[in-house]
């Protein structure tokens, strides 16, 4: 491995301008492909073998063109103080309104709120209900217009108007904070490495990767079904990981140039080394990534897809572009320890005896104490993850919004007027085809689901032309994310499991309330799986990669320990609502459903980057005959510090998702911020020395058998060393 890099890294060296215009013609592809593919719409949510599914797959079977998976919007009016809806002055301009409104050449109908009697009980509040041809994100604009344009017509009239539903639905978007996020990443490579031209060349590759990726991502938006969020989640991977993993070919670069090394060999010698530990680390999230197939929800399998092809382009950009880069850098890019004019030095101060720098000193301090750290570690991070144990999912909706938004208005005036459970009906599907008398099967169910508990309105059976099926709509008593409804949609399916038996009738719930339920225990079932897979092919990587049985182990338990820390906080943010003002969270609530199965995969994958960083280190002067505890103290001495800056960097590229006005994002973008606080400065930069001091040489143990059975990846470099001493040797020769 380590081999074939320094080959690989040397040829970009030397063939730069080839390599270069590769990965230039690479972008320019992918940016005329993004140009020219019609625009993506709204990503399908569809959830294989849930109930909620069944149901809706059965509606557009048995109730063909009805266009169930069309955008909705609800149109909320109220009142001024002291008046009523059925006034004849309001009623009029509702009515004016539902006639505008149906004038729309993709509505399919509008609901007169007198008519469907859907006025409050108050008399205050009404709404009229807009179905569409169409989804929220193919909607033309003229369709949006035109809805804004009846509400704010009845709004001259006097009345408060709010639009809810899905019609309005707008893409999410991330505001100045991401572009704030890249800027202190730059900031942290002009301190790392002194020199701007250093400094760039991570950030101009990290670019170029996620150009070619996001653009490529974009281009088959429309035909492999991606939704918006799915370029997003992608551009945030890999722009933390494309800034890494050239981080450390370039510091591994100048700490070749500071042995006396000409460039071109430093380059190689860089790819073999550092980049051996690109290969594994990008190795380890490409699994965590691809693994979130498992779970089996399409959005979810195409995101982590989606997110692993970036990175997978960050490291082929790392091994190939960097080294070119470097080539064209020449002398602008110095040895380790030497320091352009930016920062004031221009010569390396070799007058001046050496003194040991911030890693050497805090992994001295950690072996001569290791238990105490390890302790404390292991102790904070035990109190941040007790917020976890608290834990509730659920999907967000429009009561998740900024109230800001009219959705969430129009949310709130709907729980004012009809209660909190209208915002989140659920939808009864019965299926009577292989009943005798289909008609009494649908009495039947609405009579057992009236006498549930949490049941506020039960509307009368619709049956479809054949007469063979019906649809219920029943409104509970509590709000769409309450376990109380959770409740109620296992009750009614209860009682659909005695129906069957009795009349051979199937009767499912559905809807967007049930099936948030239905992917809260979807994922929930799937996550040991996930964690079983992704967590064991892991440890096989890197078994293979440190030659030991216990540092792959320990890399594994610190991992668990930082993902519920990450959790933890998420939680006390999103659902308690600690310093939810901070990051902007305006409506707490349930933790998104896929929070922890994605937190897992993406976390596990960039805690294993920093593992095999920095103890590759640890490992390679192991290896060159150095005891256990100096190895841990060369290991940080050589690696704390481009460790430390692309932590920073990394938690600077997630947090400046936090802005984005898409929840979900916001939601993992904190998430994965704090997580790789988590773990890169407590885990990896205390708990992990810790372990290594206390272990000794038994934590490079491993058996003869195992040794022998292993392929010899070389991730230290042991081949390049001995490469180099026999060059070394026939140089000498021939001066001589």
């Amino acid at each position: 491995m380590a081999t074939f890099l320094y080959k690989l890294g040397r040829l970009s060296f030397r063939r730069r301008h080839v390599v270069a215009l590769i990965w230039v013609a690479l972008l320019t592809l992918a940016g005329v492909g993004a140009a020219s593919a019609p625009a993506a719409g709204n990503s399908s949510f569809s959830i294989p073998g849930t109930e909620a599914q069944k149901a809706f797959d059965l509606l557009e079977q048995r109730f063909p063109g009805t266009s169930a998976d069309g955008a909705t919007a609800r149109v909320v009016f109220k009142a001024p103080s002291g008046e009523k809806m059925t006034d004849p002055g309001n009623k009029a301009t509702v009515q004016d309104t539902v006639e505008e409104l149906s004038d729309g050449s993709e509505v399919v109908r509008v609901t007169d709120p007198y008519q469907a009697k859907a006025v409050s009980k108050d008399g205050t509040i009404a709404y009229a209900q807009v179905s569409y041809k169409v989804s929220g994100m193919e909607l033309d604009d003229a369709a949006k217009d035109a809805l804004k344009d009846s509400a704010q017509d009845a709004r001259k009239a006097g009345l408060t108007v709010e639009i809810g539903g899905d019609a309005l639905q707008a893409v999410p978007h991330t505001g100045s904070s991401e572009v704030i996020g890249i800027a202190v990443a730059a900031v942290v490579l002009v301190i790392t490495f002194g020199s701007l031209v250093a400094a760039g060349l991570p950030l101009l590759t990290a670019l170029i990767g996620v150009g070619i990726g996001v653009s490529a991502i974009t281009g088959l938006a429309s035909a492999l079904d991606l939704g918006t969020t799915t370029s997003t989640l992608a551009m945030m991977i890999g722009l933390a990981v494309g800034i890494d993993y050239a981080l450390f070919i370039v510091s591994r670069y100048r700490a070749e140039l500071a042995e006396g090394r000409e460039r071109e060999e430093a380059a190689g010698r860089a790819v073999g080394t550092a980049g051996s530990a690109v290969v594994f680390a990008g190795l380890t999230v490409v699994i965590a990534l691809v693994g979130l197939s498992v779970v089996n929800i399409p959005m979810l399998t195409k995101m982590g897809i989606a997110a692993a092809g970036t990175v997978a382009i960050a490291v082929l950009i790392a091994l190939t572009m960097v080294p070119a880069l470097l080539g064209y850098a020449g002398r602008k890019v110095k040895p380790m320890g030497e320091k352009g004019k930016l920062l004031g030095r221009a010569k390396k101060e070799q007058d001046r005896p050496a003194k040991p720098n911030l890693g050497t000193r805090w992994a001295s301090f950690v072996v001569r104490r290791p238990l105490a750290v390890l302790l404390l570690g292991v102790i904070g991070l035990g109190a941040a993850a007790v917020p976890a144990t608290s834990l509730e999912l659920g999907l967000p909706d429009d009561g998740s919004q900024p109230t800001s938004t009219t959705q969430r208005r129009a949310y709130d005036l709907l729980s004012e007027g009809f209660g909190p459970g209208f915002n989140g009906p659920l939808m009864v599907v019965v299926d009577a085809k292989n009943s005798d008398d289909p008609k009494a099967v649908f009495t039947e169910t609405g009579d057992e689901i009236k006498g549930l508990k949490d049941v506020v309105t039960v509307t009368p059976a619709q049956p479809n032309k054949a007469g063979d099926t019906a649809t219920i709509t029943v409104v509970p008593g509590s709000k769409p994310s309450s376990v109380t409804t959770e409740n109620l949609v296992h009750g009614i399916r209860d009682a659909g499991a005695d129906i069957k038996a009795d009349t051979d009738a199937n009767v499912l719930v559905t809807g967007s309330t049930a099936m948030n339920i239905d992917v809260s225990e979807k994922l929930n079932d799937a996550l040991v799986p996930y964690l079983v897979l992704v967590v064991g092919l892991a440890f096989l990587l890197l078994i293979v990669v440190f030659r030991s049985i216990l540092v792959p182990l320990k890399a594994a338990l610190g991992f668990l320990l930082s993902v519920m820390a990450a959790l933890g906080a998420v939680v006390a943010v999103f659902q308690w609502g600690w310093l939810s003002g901070l990051m902007g969270v305006e409506q707490t609530g349930p933790v998104m459903s896929m929070m922890p199965i994605f937190m897992v995969g993406v976390v596990f994958g960039l805690a294993m980057d920093y593992e095999v960083f920095l103890v590759t280190r640890m490992r390679e002067a192991y290896v060159h005959g150095e005891k256990p505890a100096q190895a841990v103290v060369t290991g940080f001495r050589h690696g704390a510090r481009v460790v430390t800056a692309a932590a920073v960097i990394m938690m600077a590229v997630f947090a400046g998702f936090i802005g984005s006005s898409e929840s979900m994002v916001k939601m993992i973008g904190f998430g994965l911020a704090i997580a790789v606080f988590f773990d890169a400065f407590i885990v990896r930069m205390a708990i992990v020395p810790a372990v290594l001091a206390l272990l000794g040489r038994k934590a490079w143990w491993l058996p003869k058998w195992l040794d022998r059975a292993l392929p010899n990846v070389d991730v230290e470099g042991e081949g390049l060393r001995t490469r180099t001493d026999r060059g070394d040797e026939d140089r000498e020769l021939v001066r001589a």
